[in-house]
C-alpha cells in the first residue's frame, strides 16, 4: 500500500505522460521539465492522455519507487494549470486517487493560526475543505 506523510510535496506533471516512461524516463522528465531534483523525497504524478492511468515516481532510502494506478472504469480529474507542474498536497493526491473534484467547491476564508512560515491563511482553509470533502473532517 502507498502511505506518503503529511509533510511531502507533491508535484503534478500536468501535461500527458507516456506511461511506457520507467525510472530513467520519469525522473529525466523530472530533472529537465519540471528543474526538481527526482532524489529529493517528494512525489511525482504523472498521468496518462486518457487520465486512466497514474505513476508516481518518488525517492526512497535505497533508490527510486515507482507507484501506479490504473482505473478500470472513469478517470483521474484534476486542474491543470498554465505551468507544467502543479503542487499539492497529499490530501489532495487522494482526493485526485478517490475520484474526488474540488474545482466546483466554494472555499471560505477561515482564521487559522500559521504552524510555520510556509502556512498560509488560505492553503489551511484548502485543507480543512478538502478534508471535509474526502469524509474525513477533523479539525487541524
Amino acid at each position: 500500500m502507498f502511505f506518503p506523510e503529511d509533510r511531502v510535496r507533491v508535484w503534478l506533471y500536468a501535461r500527458p505522460t507516456d506511461m511506457r516512461k520507467s525510472f530513467d524516463g520519469l525522473s529525466a522528465l523530472v530533472r529537465n521539465v519540471l528543474k526538481e531534483n527526482p532524489a529529493s523525497g517528494h512525489l511525482f504524478v504523472f498521468i496518462n492522455r486518457r487520465r486512466t492511468m497514474m505513476k508516481v515516481l518518488y525517492f526512497d532510502r535505497g533508490g527510486y519507487c515507482i507507484w501506479s494506478k490504473r482505473l478500470e472504469r472513469g478517470r483521474f480529474h484534476y486542474r491543470g494549470g498554465a505551468d507544467d507542474k502543479v503542487s499539492l498536497d497529499v490530501t489532495g493526491l487522494k482526493l485526485i486517487l478517490e475520484g474526488i473534484s474540488v474545482g466546483n467547491i466554494r472555499r471560505h476564508k477561515r482564521y487559522r493560526h500559521s504552524a510555520g512560515p510556509s502556512m498560509t491563511t488560505e492553503r489551511g482553509a484548502d485543507v480543512i475543505i478538502q478534508r471535509h470533502v474526502a469524509g474525513r473532517f477533523r479539525s487541524p
